[in-house]
């Protein structure tokens, strides 16, 4: 029976820990679905952020959960233009979509600067803007963003990061947080 007691242990600690991947894997899940329309949910391909597939998708949108370096929630979901942004803007490389692309971020968003794609935090000009429910549009033509506003606060869409290789229209869809 003393021997038994170390396995016992072992076994329950081992069923305790899959219990808490579990619950971390659903919780990552719908913290990602958050970020899609409903009729997309059950169609996105859905990956951690060390590419874990926690739901393979019958589209293409990817969606990520909250990046764990950010506070509160921030989960977007992506094509496949917006796929190949990510990886340039990441790997702070040159970018020129190719296509339209269209990103969904319907939970919103923790705040990011609307001039400078790499600014971590708030400064007196760098227009840090916390957004509710939007999605972001990319554009072939960089020229097809000339004639929307670059401020966040004009009411409707507007150019975030423009002048950089990351400029994109943002939509805000739903009230700010």
């Amino acid at each position: 029976m003393k021997h038994q007691q170390p396995l016992l242990l072992a076994a329950t600690l081992a069923l305790l820990a899959g219990a808490a991947q579990a619950a971390d894997k659903q919780a990552l899940l719908e913290d990602a679905l958050n970020a899609a329309p409903p009729t997309l949910r059950d169609k996105v391909t859905v990956m951690d952020w060390d590419n874990n597939v926690l739901q393979k998708g019958s589209v293409d949108y990817t969606c990520f959960p909250t990046p764990p370096s950010l506070q509160g929630t921030a989960p977007m979901c992506m094509d496949g233009p917006w796929m190949e942004w990510a990886d340039a803007w990441m790997n702070k490389k040159p970018f020129q979509a190719k296509a339209v692309g269209i990103s969904y971020m319907l939970a919103g968003d923790g705040g990011a600067s609307n001039t400078d794609p790499y600014a971590e935090g708030e400064t007196k000009d760098n227009q840090w803007i916390v957004e509710g429910p939007h999605l972001m549009i990319l554009m072939p033509d960089p020229a097809l963003l000339d004639s929307l506003p670059t401020d966040p606060y004009a009411g409707g869409p507007y150019v975030m990061w423009k002048g950089t290789p990351y400029a994109h229209i943002m939509v805000p869809v739903g009230p700010r947080k």
